[in-house]
């Protein structure tokens, strides 16, 4: 499976969810984007690594990680996010010290956070992409025929809270096409989170 390059786009304000974040990774060589939902420990952390200006006055969780890295010559050469399965991302920190290489589990979440700290790349492989991704400027009904994969991945991001239950019983009621217009419509106002859900209820389908 190829890998796909990916940059962070910036983080967002849950709408729907009080204490959450939705990140919003972009395709490098592309137009779709990848949000995942982030709880706000992790969206504090990753927004002070993206500004080099800000620096906290005591090391975060992360920036520890990195010191301990740092005095015992562990690098991160990538993270790759690696599975989507029941609504959760599920990501890897490729690790090197003494040139020997380990693979080390992790929540995306803190991955992106430590790969920023380590100037690493972010990849994941073309089929989550094409699964969770969001097409921009693309004809909805295109995507309409795409089934879900043989180990039944959904495209979900990851989730904190049951608030959005309440919200995807909602997009049921809405037809195939009304639900691809809502996509389309929350894509153009960059709402990034909304247009994750509308997307998991087409897949669903």
């Amino acid at each position: 499976m190829s890998l796909v390059k990916l940059t962070i786009k910036g983080i967002s304000y849950s709408q729907t969810q009080n204490g959450a974040y939705a990140l919003i990774l972009n395709e490098v060589d592309g137009d779709r984007k990848l949000p995942i939902v982030i709880g706000a420990f992790e969206a504090q952390s990753i927004a002070i690594a993206l500004e080099k200006e800000i620096k906290p006055p005591r090391p975060l969780t992360h920036d520890l990680f990195k010191s301990f890295s740092d005095r015992f010559d562990i690098v991160i050469k990538q993270v790759i996010i690696h599975k989507l399965v029941d609504g959760v991302f599920y990501s890897s920190i490729i690790c090197e010290r003494d040139k020997i290489e380990e693979i080390i589990d992790a929540r995306t979440s803190d991955a992106i956070a430590l790969a920023l700290r380590f100037h690493a790349p972010i990849f994941t492989y073309k089929n989550i992409l094409d699964k969770a991704g969001i097409y921009l400027n693309a004809n909805p009904l295109e995507n309409e025929g795409r089934d879900m994969d043989e180990d039944g991945v959904l495209s979900n991001p990851e989730t904190f809270g049951m608030e959005e239950d309440q919200q995807e019983e909602g997009y049921k009621k809405f037809s195939l096409s009304e639900l691809h217009e809502l996509l389309e419509s929350a894509v153009q106002d960059e709402d990034y989170e909304k247009a994750a859900k509308i997307r998991d209820e087409i897949s669903k389908r």
